[in-house]
């Protein structure tokens, strides 16, 4: 590796003697990035948003629905009180068990269940068997009908993604036109969760032979209940 007789390095000592300059460089910058990172993570510098989503509440929620629509989710729009009366009418519509887990979030345990008695609801985490979940979402993004999901105790991460049939209880006073208005609910939050979800329609793939696929790494199926007038469901 040493020079050769002209006095030039040889190839291999340059490359060597690259890399460690390389390295000593980044050994003193790395302070300058460790303070520029800090830096962006507390200004949360917007992004271009789309006009339109500058949208007062009513229309806001219209653009949610459209763009959810848009991508293959089903919604609709319920009463406080009429979230188990929804959720049993979509199996029922669609000849699916009458069999449900659901995130045992406060809210959505708090929901009289009991009123649709052939309605089996079980709490916690997803198990093998379980054909359809119930979840909440942090936020309804309208730019793209987009949901944000916080992963917690009160909403295990696997309901969002092993059930074929993933139903999501939204309180419309959650839907933001933006996903950095999404963000600031997620910080607002608290602590960070160990998982946040962007959930933008059933699952798809168009890997195989370039056709759409539903049910291809997550549920083949979405429905948002939206919910007027109340929290039901924060997580």
């Amino acid at each position: 590796m040493a020079a050769d007789r002209t006095g030039a390095e040889s190839p291999a000592r340059a490359a060597i003697l690259g890399g460690i300059r390389r390295t000593a460089g980044a050994l003193r910058d790395a302070e300058a990035a460790r303070a520029a990172v800090a830096e962006r993570l507390a200004a949360h510098p917007r992004n271009l948003i789309p006009a339109r989503t500058a949208l007062p509440p009513g229309p806001l929620v219209e653009l949610f629905i459209a763009k959810a629509r848009s991508v293959a989710a089903t919604v609709e729009r319920v009463a406080a009180d009429g979230v188990p009366d929804a959720v049993a009418d979509y199996l029922a519509g669609r000849n699916l068990p009458a069999r449900v887990r659901v995130a045992p979030d406060p809210a959505l345990r708090a929901l009289a269940w009991d009123r649709r008695p052939a309605l089996e609801v079980g709490f916690g985490p997803a198990r093998p068997d379980d054909a359809a979940s119930v979840t909440p979402a942090l936020a309804g993004i309208a730019e793209t009908g987009t949901l944000l999901t916080a992963s917690g105790p009160g909403h295990p991460t696997g309901l969002t993604f092993l059930p074929s049939t993933h139903i999501v209880v939204l309180p419309v006073e959650r839907i933001v036109g933006s996903y950095e208005a999404g963000w600031d609910l997620l910080r607002a939050a608290g602590d960070m969760p160990r998982t946040a979800c962007l959930v933008t329609g059933p699952s798809r793939t168009a890997d195989i032979e370039q056709t759409a696929q539903l049910h291809a790494h997550g549920p083949g199926r979405l429905h948002i209940i939206l919910v007027d007038g109340t929290a039901a469901a924060h997580g």
